[in-house]
């Protein structure tokens, strides 16, 4: 079994209420994002890969194209713009790619990330 694992960058900003940051969470703040879609399998004998990764790419660029340089509570499908909302978001607009196991969402200047394995069953 392998794991491959591709990541793309954006720039958003958002604003939290209710958190115990007050008002330094409620004021629009940005950040910069790493996410990371991790797709799981065996290479196909012709090919020798286990996906071809210009389609995860392409499905990777949309959600890029959807979150950089944008107001994230202004995303409706998103809920309140949270690393685990957010890693969910990315992996209900990826999972169609491939095998994807999991998708993390990086905030590195805060030393934040959430990983999302979809739904388990």
């Amino acid at each position: 079994m392998w794991e491959l694992t591709k990541s793309f960058r954006f720039e958003a900003a958002h604003a939290l209420s209710g958190t115990t940051f007050g008002e330094a969470s409620e004021e629009i703040h940005g950040h910069s994002f790493r996410t990371e879609v991790t797709v799981r399998g065996t290479p196909d004998p012709e090919t020798g890969m286990v996906l071809d990764l210009g389609l995860l790419e392409q499905r990777m660029a949309e959600v890029q194209k959807t979150l950089d340089h944008k107001l994230l509570n202004r995303i409706d499908a998103l809920g309140p713009p949270t690393l685990e909302n957010l890693s969910r978001f990315i992996f209900d607009r990826v999972q169609h790619a491939g095998r994807v196991t999991r998708v993390s969402v990086h905030r590195d200047s805060c030393n934040e990330s959430c990983t999302y394995f979809g739904p388990q069953g």
